[in-house]
């Protein structure tokens, strides 16, 4: 059984002090565990301070977004070597809204991935259709699509350890979900390009999460379908007791 992973994406809220209270409310809340990975994603400039307050918490930092270069004239950018020099373990990568508002790409989403393997990052892979590509049937061309193009000279030794987020776009923030064996199919059929990528071990040990709009209502019923690893959520992961709810479902499935 792969082991489940509940990531919050906390995207562009919360000040340093709203960010510590956090922490803080979790720490007589969740317990020490090996049977889920529980990863939260502030923004930046909060990393190197949760970093070290989430020690001795069963909680590891993930960044939102990195640029593929170790250093250079990028301004406003963070590099690989900046994230994993603070401790940060986890990297958000094509999230869709980076793909709308910043015009990241699958080629530069796989130039992402490549740079967070050679800098020992974990790479959360998002990928998704939007509402129209959903309702013209193009689902699956979509999502495959960007699965092969950003696993694209991936090792396998390197894409057994990704996780991959189906996020689609129109239940990102909106209310709504799709619903828990609408969200496995495409969960299995992204398994299935990676079995054809690589082979069915590496596509079997590779984790899939779900995201958009999952809160502790649904987080049960999805982490029950055979090909749901956890969750990458947004809202409900920026209130504590939410977050616990939905990291205790991750641990108890």
């Amino acid at each position: 059984m792969r082991k489940p992973i509940i990531a919050g994406n906390w995207k562009m809220y919360k000040t340093l002090d709203e960010a510590v209270a956090f922490i803080d409310a979790l720490a007589g809340k969740l317990k020490e565990t090996d049977k889920a990975d529980i990863v939260i994603c502030p923004p930046a400039p909060y990393l190197a301070t949760l970093v070290e307050k989430s020690k001795g918490l069963p909680v590891r930092i993930g960044a939102q977004t990195m640029h593929e270069e170790v250093e250079g004239a990028f301004t406003g950018e963070i590099s690989p070597t900046m994230l994993s020099s603070i401790g940060v373990e986890f990297v958000v990568l094509g999230h869709s809204e980076r793909r709308q508002y910043y015009n990241e790409t699958d080629e530069s989403v796989n130039r992402k991935v490549k740079s967070a393997f050679e800098h020992k990052l974990t790479p959360i892979v998002c990928v998704g259709e939007s509402l129209e590509q959903r309702e013209g049937n193009a689902t699956a061309d979509i999502v495959s699509d960007q699965v092969k193009k950003a696993f694209s000279e991936i090792s396998e030794k390197d894409a057994a350890t990704a996780i991959v987020a189906y996020e689609p776009i129109w239940a990102i923030g909106t209310g709504r979900t799709a619903t828990a064996e609408d969200a496995n199919e495409v969960c299995a059929q992204i398994r299935a390009v990676l079995t054809d990528l690589y082979s069915d071990s590496v596509a079997q040990a590779i984790r899939i999460q779900y995201g958009g709009s999952v809160k502790p209502g649904n987080i049960k019923e999805l982490l029950s379908m055979s090909d749901i690893d956890g969750a990458l959520v947004g809202g409900a992961s920026l209130d504590p007791e939410s977050f616990t709810a939905l990291a205790e479902a991750g641990v108890n499935v």
